[in-house]
């Protein structure tokens, strides 16, 4: 048996599969095959005292969540625009968000809703990189030109507990989420499965059967011997990098804490209810669990948001899911103390266009969308922003998917302006484009 850190295959920018590359690790290590951030997470940590004790969410509503039926209805456009939902009030004086978001609207004075999001791209997987990365890509279907800051996340701060991985995705990495040039090492682990499920458990959490901790250790030692003459044969940093996988599987495979952090069948009947008995739902109560045992940064993928027919009847299943785990992660994590130390951020890759089409569905927007934001730092019950009329554009305060990236950087204290060098040997910045957008600032 071989513990993957991905269920599937894709290619790193080296060319080497994932999943080949943790094969041919798992002969140093016997069969043991997870990757090891640990060692350069550590170091970064260390390095970085001053940097701030936050953590990230990230709910990626790949596909591109329609922004006029969720948080910017306008009931008073024409029938060809304004939809079929209706808006309700929330807590938040002012504010009215859609009837099926009825949990959200009720948590809406702890959010930071931004109204008025704006980039160009209206291709999937080119805008999605440029939200996931902070740069625009050089061609339509790209890989990871650029790092994806949970990535960047995870090498800058490492995990906030020694011994748990940086950068986890729940259940799988969307696409332009991986490390490009900072190496596999800072690519996110993945659980895989249904943590609704009754016998839900994290393949990659398990050592091989027939593998036990005393041979696991005798095996590390004895790989350990080779490191001075592997490093001395290898000009290309693999091998470094499967000593990195071989340290942070051992790590995980032997640490309680870990293994209690990923089981979720732990927590309260009762806060589990909290967040929905749904794969999205038990998915976000899981990246709490594991923001606050000691991850740093946690991709929750709720997918699914491209509606191009039949946008209302699809949005009448898919809301109700949406607004009661993302409006239990919300409350639970102010409850408990963790909000302020928890940045929360919600977005898919654009909006969906105003006006409906012959299908009752909407298309891709980009020109003006909503993004929802909370923690860290941020005000509470703050809107920023105003589409015109119909949704179609930003009437004021036209905001950058850059100006969010440089808000958080900025928040969890790592300088977007440091620089490293990609493949073609090249200083590239962390971010080279955006401000920290101060008015959400508290």
């Amino acid at each position: 048996m071989i513990l993957d850190v991905h269920n599937g295959s894709y290619r790193n920018c080296d060319g080497l599969n994932r999943r080949s590359f943790l094969k041919t690790g798992a002969l140093m290590l016997g069969g043991l095959s997870l990757s090891s951030l640990l060692r350069r997470q550590a170091m970064a940590a260390a390095a970085g005292e001053s940097l701030k004790d936050i953590s990230v969410i990230l709910f990626w509503q790949g596909g591109g969540p329609s922004q006029i039926d969720m948080w910017d209805l306008k009931p008073d456009a024409p029938s060809e625009f304004r939809g079929t939902f209706n808006p309700i009030n929330t807590n938040l004086d002012g504010l009215q968000v859609c009837e099926h978001m009825p949990r959200i609207a009720k948590i809406c004075d702890k959010l930071t809703l931004l109204r008025s999001v704006t980039h160009g791209d209206a291709g999937h997987e080119s805008a999605s990189h440029t939200l996931l990365t902070g740069y625009k890509p050089t061609n339509d279907i790209p890989a990871n030109e650029a790092p994806a800051y949970g990535s960047i996340v995870s090498k800058e701060m490492g995990p906030r507990v020694d011994g748990f991985p940086a950068y986890v995705t729940l259940p799988t990495a969307p696409k332009s989420s991986a490390a490009a040039y900072l190496g596999v090492a800072y690519n996110p682990f993945e659980t895989q499965g249904d943590p609704n499920a009754e016998n839900f458990s994290v393949q990659n959490l398990k050592i091989p059967g027939g593998l036990t901790l005393e041979r696991l250790q005798n095996r590390r030692a004895l790989m350990q011997r080779f490191d001075t003459m592997r490093r001395d044969v290898d000009a290309s940093g693999l091998v470094s990098g499967m000593d990195t996988f071989a340290q942070q599987a051992y790590d995980i495979v032997t640490s309680p804490k870990v293994q209690d952090a990923f089981d979720i069948s732990k927590e309260d009947p009762k806060t589990r209810d909290l967040y929905g008995r749904t794969v999205w739902g038990q998915n976000t109560l899981l990246a709490r669990r594991l923001v606050e045992a000691g991850v740093r940064f946690v991709t929750v993928n709720v997918g699914g948001w491209d509606t191009h027919a039949n946008n209302f009847e699809g949005l009448k299943k898919k809301l109700p899911d949406f607004d009661q785990c993302f409006a239990g992660l919300i409350e639970d994590l102010d409850r408990r103390g963790s909000l302020q130390k928890t940045l929360v951020l919600s977005w898919g890759e654009f909006g969906r266009t105003p006006r409906i089409n012959k299908d009752s569905g909407r298309d891709h927007w980009p020109n003006v969308f909503s993004v929802a934001m909370a923690g860290a730092g941020l005000k509470r019950g703050f809107v920023l922003g105003e589409s015109d009329a119909r949704a179609e554009f930003p009437k004021e305060r036209p905001v950058s998917p850059q100006d969010i990236l440089s808000t958080m950087y900025q928040q969890l204290g790592i300088d977007q302006n440091k620089t490293y060098v990609n493949d073609a040997d090249r200083p590239v910045s962390i971010l080279n484009y955006g401000e920290p957008i101060r008015e959400i600032i508290a």
